[in-house]
């Protein structure tokens, strides 16, 4: 059975938002995929994909060496 989580939020600070900060911060800390992320915020994993790249946080974790290494093989 998951957790359940009830709050009070500002009224100017939506259900939508505080769940989609909450997903983000979540799956930026590792604590979530990028599936269960999208599923907590309601929204499809290419929406919250883009979201994210909104708020600043990456889709993918990777060192910039690695990708600098990978782009000149």
């Amino acid at each position: 059975m998951p957790n359940q989580l009830t709050i009070e939020l500002p009224i100017d600070i939506t259900l939508q938002e505080a769940k989609f900060l909450l997903a983000a911060k979540l799956f930026e800390i590792g604590r979530l995929s990028l599936g269960q992320a999208a599923e907590l915020s309601e929204y499809s994993k290419p929406t919250f994909m883009e979201l994210l790249g909104k708020v600043g946080i990456p889709v993918f974790d990777y060192p910039p060496e690695d990708l600098e290494q990978e782009m000149n093989l």
